[in-house]
């Protein structure tokens, strides 16, 4: 079913019909019933409207049960349409209220979110356990790493330009259940090549993840809770932190599983399956969302985004769908264009996605959005070498620490290159080494740790980014993270490592739900998808080169990594200050 068609069999919020099309009197173009007007004519009518209403301007679902007392009163029954309120797209959702289905859609999205955190994250585990299984040495950890950052980018940009013109919904359903497949199949693998095709082709799932999902939960939020709720759901990243490395310390350790001279499926592997288990989940509840009323309208389908208003509107409140005031969407003159250009005759609607893709891709390039498009690029890419490049190696270096102990039970002080030097030389890494899949539960109990430590930072995040905005988190979190980077190379024991580590994993978890935010928000609608999808292929190079390089210097020229993460993170940080404020603004 393409774009075009109703997805009424999926999702109860557009079940709705708007009046005009159960009365008949709906035209056959798309934009029949619906008042266009300039600017200048929208402000003076929505002054005239607002006006007219004691209390002043229309601000949620409190304000519905007003409006239809003063309908009432004048004798207008809003249930019959004998009034009709026009209202653009930030005040058709307010006026839905806020409630169930927010939440509804807060859990369901947080759980992508949190699905695919496992799944990156999962891999900082295997490695320590899968090392014997798969031949791996530092280099090859590494590129095990990166492979998955690699699948992100060509999928970031595909599935990012296919939701700006298919829709998001379907996008999401599609990616969750070919990632869920792809994890299932990569335990299965037995050899590292194989393995490796495996976790690229998860790569290319989970690529589509983020473009997507950010954007579509984004469209549903009114202006005063959409950077709060931004970072709620930034917070279920840590939630996914949380189950893997809880998964990890329960099913790793227990060495259950089979082992024959053929086929090895262990506990790392079935370790890994379970991680396959939420995206499953995930495909199954979308069907039951709807699609996005702001996309919906940015391809001239308004009726269907006004049915999806009501649709909300019933669930926030419990309501008839005919109580909802707002009877007509205005349109201004920036969607009137998006309009025009969706309108352009294009028989074939494969022809027409692809055109969409290649303009949507040729327009985040071009003024005035090449500035946006440019720093953001910059800030991702700089974010998650320090993100990824640190938080996917604390386990190994975690495991790296307690080896060095166990081989030197009376040196309570010894650094994270005096430790690594050990291990490379001497220890399990050496040429000599005798290669051991048993990680000690200390390793699993440190991570646990590290990751928790974002928990406290993600509720600071939610309560305050709509107060203090965007840049202040974000510079805030990438100077801390910094100084914490270059912190590492000074730590002396294996508890000032694990103290460093936490800090440093509760101030990158502030700095990438700001960073979610002001990327989702800054970007238009008609390429928001797009724009956030190019910035993801640059949050997935980032990734990349910061797992590769780490592992490379980490073991030949130790002191480097850290600062050269301290300088990135800060740097890319202060570059956020050219973006535009987008704090408590209304969507573009």
């Amino acid at each position: 079913m393409v774009e075009g068609d109703t997805d009424q069999n999926h999702s109860k919020y557009t079940d709705v019909k708007d009046d005009r099309v159960a009365n008949g009197d709906s035209k056959d173009h798309p934009l029949a019933g619906v008042v266009a007007v300039s600017l200048q004519e929208k402000s003076q009518l929505a002054s005239q409207q607002q006006s007219s209403l004691p209390g002043g301007p229309l601000n949620g679902g409190a304000d519905c049960a007003i409006v239809s007392k003063q309908l009432e009163a004048k004798g207008a029954d809003p249930e019959r349409g004998a009034y009709s309120i026009k209202a653009d797209f930030e005040q058709a959702i307010e006026l839905t209220g806020y409630g169930r289905f927010h939440y509804i859609l807060l859990a369901i999205c947080g759980l992508v979110s949190t699905s695919e955190e496992m799944d990156v994250i999962s891999m900082s585990f295997i490695l320590p356990s899968a090392q014997c299984d798969l031949d791996l040495n530092t280099q090859s950890k590494g590129w095990l790493n990166s492979i998955i950052f690699i699948g992100m980018m060509f999928g970031a940009y595909v599935w990012g330009s296919v939701a700006d013109s298919l829709g998001r919904k379907k996008v999401l359903i599609v990616i969750s259940i070919m990632n869920a497949l792809c994890i299932v199949a990569s335990s299965f693998s037995q050899t590292y090549e194989v393995f490796m095709v495996f976790r690229f082709l998860n790569g290319v799932a989970l690529g589509g993840s983020g473009p997507v999902i950010w954007p579509y939960f984004a469209e549903f939020q009114p202006k005063s809770k959409r950077g709060s709720m931004l970072s709620f759901m930034a917070a279920f990243w840590t939630i996914g932190n949380l189950l893997v490395a809880g998964l990890a310390w329960l099913i790793i350790p227990t060495g259950i599983g089979i082992t024959t001279p053929a086929f090895t499926y262990n506990s790392w592997r079935i370790f890994l399956l379970v991680c396959s288990i939420p995206s499953f989940i995930v495909a199954a509840l979308l069907l039951y969302l709807p699609e996005s009323p702001k996309f919906l309208l940015s391809q001239g389908k308004i009726d269907e985004a006004l049915a999806i208003f009501r649709g909300i509107y019933v669930t926030n409140t419990g309501k008839s769908k005919d109580q909802y005031p707002v009877k007509e969407l205005l349109i201004d003159d920036e969607l009137r264009k998006e309009l025009e250009a969706v309108t352009k005759p294009i028989k074939n609607k494969y022809k027409r996605m692809l055109y969409d893709i290649l303009d949507n891709s040729k327009q985040v390039f071009m003024s005035p959005i090449l500035k946006f498009t440019i720093i953001s690029i910059t800030i991702n890419f700089t974010f998650h070498i320090g993100y990824y490049g640190l938080m996917m190696w604390f386990p190994e270096l975690f495991n790296r620490f307690d080896e060095f102990t166990r081989a030197h039970p009376g040196v309570e002080d010894a650094s994270v290159c005096q430790v690594t030097d050990y291990v490379v030389g001497m220890g399990s890494h050496s040429q000599t080494g005798v290669c051991s899949a048993t990680i000690p539960s200390t390793v699993f109990m440190e991570s646990l740790i590290t990751v928790a430590a974002a928990l406290p930072a993600n509720i600071i995040a939610v309560l305050g980014m709509d107060r203090l905005g965007r840049k202040f988190f974000l510079v805030f979190s990438t100077m801390a993270a910094g100084a914490c980077s270059a912190s590492m190379y000074f730590v002396t024991n294996q508890h000032s490592n694990l103290a460093v580590s936490a800090v440093f994993s509760g101030v990158i978890s502030m700095g990438n739900a700001s960073l979610d935010c002001l990327i989702t928000e800054v970007f238009p609608t008609n390429l928001r998808a797009t724009g956030v999808a190019i910035s993801m292929v640059a949050a997935r190079l980032g990734g990349i080169i910061g797992n590769v390089v780490i592992a490379t210097l980490l073991d030949l020229y130790c002191p480097a990594p850290t600062f050269i993460v301290a300088v990135l993170l800060a740097g890319g940080g202060l570059m956020c200050l050219f973006l535009p404020n987008t704090t408590r603004t209304a969507l573009s």
